[in-house]
């Protein structure tokens, strides 16, 4: 037996560099990523816009468009595979079977010309040995799980709400009954009340189902809410990892400081936020050492010199700051 299988992990991360090579330059969109799931696990995955977040999600999927972006090394074992060394047939098979992803705007995951149950059709059609009436009434009882009536199957994407749409981009995600769900900030583009009754959904749906996923969002709220393990990313690199519990209660890096930090406070009274000073670095023209050592309030001179390694900090606990790491412990 696999010794990710023996140990329950069903997605582990090795060194996973990407980058996008264009004549301005090396975009390092992923540098050295590394991280692990565990099979019926919700990983958070949080971080700035440019984090390189969506861009390890494309990876996972082995859909970085190429060129200009190349995986440059690394290993994306899953199911004791490397998703790296399979053929693009091999892939497709994958994909929507093993592996789905829900995208962040339902307004442009969907065919506006097919109507939404041919839609969930293709997918099931693809993956699974059934004819097209089968499909299609298997596509009905999608519609139903995500609380769409199956009257309105045949109905095109521009009849449905922001929501329903997302639902519909949940049923194709889940037709299959894929071992792990990728879900790109999916409640971006619709409004609070709306958001929470799709992320109710898919936590409904992922315990139904018992599969892992990929929840991949800057809301710190919604981490809280879902997710078990939590992976905090900046520039490229995952400069935090815990369990939920750990990170909320004792964050460690100064990035993770600075985050939670900046999250309004419901008992003070306050004019002005806190927020990180500076930008995020040019991901082409990235600081040398710690690449968030120009906005650390904490920087000594070595952080600008060296790349931190992850240091235990705990149970599980991870993080890449040796200045706080040791006293935070």
């Amino acid at each position: 037996m696999d010794e990710n299988t023996k140990n329950g992990l069903l997605l582990e991360i090795q060194d996973l560099t990407i980058q996008y090579v264009t004549d301005s330059g090396t975009v390092h969109a992923v540098e050295n990523l590394n991280l692990r799931l565990g099979r019926g696990e919700t990983l958070g995955f949080v971080g700035e816009t440019g984090a390189g977040k969506t861009t390890t999600a494309l990876g996972i999927m082995r859909l970085i468009p190429s060129p200009p972006g190349v995986i440059q090394s690394g290993k994306i074992i899953f199911e004791g595979q490397n998703l790296l060394d399979k053929s693009e047939p091999e892939m497709r098979g994958i994909r929507g079977g093993k592996i789905a992803m829900i995208f962040q705007d339902p307004m442009t995951s969907l065919n506006p010309v097919m109507t939404v149950d041919k839609q969930i059709a293709e997918m099931i059609k693809l993956h699974k040995n059934v004819n097209e009436a089968e499909s299609l009434k298997l596509a009905g009882d999608m519609l139903e799980l995500v609380g769409i009536q199956r009257e309105r199957m045949h109905d095109y994407p521009h009849q449905f709400s922001g929501g329903m749409k997302q639902r519909v981009v949940i049923a194709i995600a889940l037709a299959c009954d894929p071992g792990l769900l990728i879900a790109d900030e999916p409640t971006t583009a619709l409004d609070v009340t709306i958001q929470a009754q799709v992320l109710e959904l898919m936590k409904k749906l992922k315990q139904q189902f018992d599969a892992s996923m990929i929840l991949i969002t800057h809301d710190l709220g919604i981490v809280a809410d879902i997710c078990d393990k939590v992976a905090i990313m900046y520039a490229g690199r995952v400069v935090e990892y815990a369990d939920k519990c750990a990170l909320y209660s004792n964050p460690v890096h100064p990035y993770t400081i600075g985050l939670f930090n900046s999250v309004p406070d419901l008992d003070e009274d306050k004019e002005v936020l806190n927020t990180i000073p500076g930008l995020m670095p040019d991901p082409m023209d990235l600081p040398s050492g710690c690449t968030f050592h120009p906005r650390c309030t904490y920087a000594v001179d070595r952080c600008s010199q060296t790349k931190p390694e992850m240091i235990h900090v705990g149970d599980g606990h991870l993080a890449a700051c040796p200045v706080l790491a040791k006293a935070r412990g």
